[in-house]
């Protein structure tokens, strides 16, 4: 598996074809506590910067965005009825989609822990 980084402070974990998406540690931060999530649809294709979920806060309502094309094949059942699983837990049991990444090549353009870290500095 390997791991990447958006600039939008999405984590990408992909192992093969499938991706599994989620917020970052620093978003879920400066969020908050989430109060409600909604992802869209298995089987929604969808292309790199599309809105691919909904996540609100006791802050703001956030877009979570596809960090590169695909399809996705699954939600994260658990967090209609606990989204705070994402503040708690958010690049872990709080992801929020899983996808078939339909272009592999995109993931050149995201970034690695290292890069991120240096990002969010």
């Amino acid at each position: 598996m390997t791991l990447y980084f958006t600039k939008e402070h999405e984590w990408l974990r992909v192992d093969g074809e499938t991706a599994t998406v989620g917020i970052t540690r620093h978003a879920a931060d400066e969020l908050g506590e989430l109060v409600f999530i909604e992802a869209r649809p298995s089987g929604t294709e969808v292309k790199a910067g599309e809105s691919i979920a909904v996540v609100e806060s006791v802050k703001a309502a956030s877009d979570i965005y596809a960090p590169v094309d695909g399809e996705i094949l699954e939600n994260n059942a658990a967090l209609a009825d606990d989204p705070a699983r994402v503040s708690s837990d958010p690049e872990g049991e709080g992801w929020i989609v899983k996808f078939r990444v339909a272009n592999p090549d995109q993931l050149s353009g995201l970034m690695d822990a290292a890069a991120y870290a240096a990002f969010v500095g």
